[in-house]
C-alpha cells in the first residue's frame, strides 16, 4: 500500500516538474524532442529522490506519535498500579490502627488473673553449720623463711 502511495507522488512530482520546466522553457524558446525528453528522464529521478525524502520525513512525524501513544499507555498503567498501592497501604493502615485499638481495649480493660491456689510455705531447713576445729593448723614456718 505504502509503494503505491509512493509511485503515485512520484508521477505527480514528475509531472508537476515537467510542466513547470517546459513552461520555462517555452519562454526562452522552441524546445525539441530531445530535449523534452531528457528533461523528462531527469524530472523522474528528481521525483524519486524527492518522494523517498518526503516519505522518509513523513515517517520520522509518524514516530513520535508512536511514542505518544506508547508513553500514554505507560502512564495509565503507572496510574493503575500507583492507585492499587495506594489501596493496599491504605487497607494496612486501617488494620494498624484497628489492631492498636484492640490492643488499647485489651489494655483498659484489667484481666481477670487466675486464682492461685494456697500453697503452705515451704519449712526452712537450717542451714549446716561448719564444724570447728579445736585446733588450728599453723603455717609451715619453714615455707615463711624461705620466701
Amino acid at each position: 500500500m505504502a509503494n503505491k502511495t509512493i509511485k503515485t507522488k512520484q508521477k505527480s512530482l514528475t509531472a508537476e516538474i515537467v510542466s513547470s520546466i517546459e513552461t520555462k522553457l517555452s519562454e526562452a524558446g522552441e524546445a525539441t524532442k530531445k530535449m523534452k525528453k531528457s528533461i523528462e528522464k531527469s524530472a523522474e529521478k528528481l521525483a524519486k529522490k524527492l518522494a523517498k525524502l518526503m516519505h522518509s520525513a513523513e515517517k520520522k512525524a509518524a514516530k513520535p506519535a508512536k511514542k505518544v501513544k506508547k508513553e500514554t499507555a505507560k502512564a495509565k498503567k503507572n496510574l493503575a498500579k500507583a492507585e492499587k498501592n495506594a489501596k493496599r497501604t491504605a487497607n494496612k493502615a486501617v488494620d494498624k490502627v484497628a489492631e492498636s485499638a484492640t490492643d488499647a481495649v485489651k489494655a483498659a480493660r484489667p484481666t481477670p488473673k487466675p486464682a492461685a491456689a494456697a500453697k503452705p510455705a515451704p519449712k526452712k531447713s537450717p542451714a549446716p553449720r561448719a564444724k570447728a576445729t579445736a585446733t588450728a593448723t599453723p603455717a609451715p614456718a619453714a615455707a615463711s623463711e624461705n620466701a
